[in-house]
């Protein structure tokens, strides 16, 4: 079950050193209203919400920003309507892209997201024809740690319903099925297993893969996606760009 695993080079993720805190916790808030109005706002009772107070805490996300991100979410607290969209296309070398936007305005955010493509020499493709080559699972990085084995690892994200880890270089990842992901990130911390709550998520992977070995095209990509992440209402953007080892470190810059 074990083996090297391509998560780096299929999502562009950018660390929080390198984006706009207030960005970022603006997009986590919004996270939280939405999984609070479906869940609760308790984190006792509502699992999601746990991890989810776990990540804010994990990009130092203030007490006050979660709270009131929650008391929207139960109502204590007026609060825009958000509209969850996707949005899907191609970038250079046939790379595709999903984008997921929560927004108050979806008119505003079809236009806006639909100019960075235009910007990048694309356009939405139809609904479903990319998105049908990625599936939803879980999946949590757990860095490489004195005391943590491989073997170790594997029997709690086992025993707590995850569906594989693979190992590469200072990092392990756990898949999952998107209902188990609350359930093993409680049973690593329970471990006292630490976990990278930033990158870690209930998300899109895709079934295959866009070999990419000119650094030009995979500098397109990376660009694109940073563009995409940068606005306001993108909550999430996946592709399935796979770097080739040869050029990775010319792109470590970008």
């Amino acid at each position: 079950m074990s083996g090297h695993s391509k998560w780096a080079t299929i999502k562009h993720k950018k660390g929080a050193a390198d984006a706009k805190r207030g960005k970022i916790f603006s997009k986590i808030a919004k996270e939280i209203t939405i999984v609070v109005k479906q869940g609760g706002g308790d984190p006792g009772n509502n699992p999601t919400l746990r991890t989810l107070i776990a990540k804010a805490k994990s990009v130092n996300m203030p007490n006050d920003n979660i709270d009131r991100a929650i008391k929207k979410g139960t109502g204590e607290l007026a609060a825009d309507i958000l509209e969850e969209i996707t949005y899907e296309g191609y970038g250079q070398g046939g790379v595709g892209l999903v984008v997921k936007v929560l927004t108050d305005n979806k008119n505003r955010a079809a236009a806006e997201v639909r100019n960075i493509f235009k910007k990048n020499n694309s356009d939405f493709a139809t609904l479903g024809s990319v998105s049908r080559n990625f599936e939803r699972k879980g999946t949590i990085l757990v860095p490489a740690a004195d005391g943590v084995t491989e073997d170790s690892l594997m029997e709690i994200v086992l025993n707590a319903g995850a569906d594989d880890l693979e190992s590469e270089e200072g990092m392990f990842t756990v898949t999952c099925a998107p209902n188990a992901y609350a359930e093993v990130c409680t049973a690593l911390e329970a471990a006292n297993i630490a976990i990278d709550q930033e990158n870690s998520q209930v998300g899109l992977v895709p079934l295959t893969t866009v070999p990419v070995s000119d650094v030009a095209v995979a500098k397109s990509i990376n660009r694109f996606v940073s563009m995409l992440e940068d606005h306001e209402d993108v909550q999430d953007v996946y592709h399935n760009m796979d770097v080739d080892d040869s050029i990775a470190d010319q792109l470590e810059d970008e």
